[in-house]
């Protein structure tokens, strides 16, 4: 994960429901290997709960300014990635393939990965997350129409 994308001096948010703590707790212990800080938003067991009481923290951190970017984990990704979305400034990006996060930040300028747990193996999340993270925005011609989001 070296030159990250993001600004390695704030942490990466990071969340999930049931469905996504092991992946939650395995991607933690991944990122912090790798030097980053990581601000820990729950869910904290698999105990059935409700992703947006996860994924509305984690937005909030990246849409403050006081993560560099944010990690949501649930079964399909869709509803952490629909909640993120609410928040002004934030482009949470719904992936399953490595090619799907590079363009995410590419041309979307995504700040938020979503990861549907119960649809990619544990390995396509490690990958996807550090390609996420070590993805430039090309800019240009694409930041046209991410101003117009």
């Amino acid at each position: 994960m070296s030159n990250p994308s993001f600004n390695n001096q704030l942490p990466i948010a990071i969340g999930c429901d049931h469905a996504g703590y092991e992946y939650k707790e395995n991607l933690v212990k991944m990122l912090q290997e790798a030097g980053w800080q990581v601000a820990d938003k729950g869910t904290y067991s698999t105990d059935s709960t409700d992703y947006p009481d996860y994924a509305h923290p984690v937005a909030i951190m990246v849409e403050e300014g006081a993560a560099a970017a944010g990690i949501l984990v649930c079964g399909s990704g869709n509803g952490v990635c629909m909640t993120a979305n609410k928040h002004q400034g934030i482009r949470a990006a719904l992936c399953w393939l490595d090619e799907l996060a590079a363009l995410a930040r590419q041309h979307n300028n995504a700040n938020v990965l979503c990861i549907p747990s119960r649809f990619v193996p544990f390995t396509l999340a490690q990958s996807m997350t550090n390609i996420f993270l070590s993805t430039p925005f090309e800019g240009g011609r694409h930041q046209n129409r991410v101003n117009k989001i």
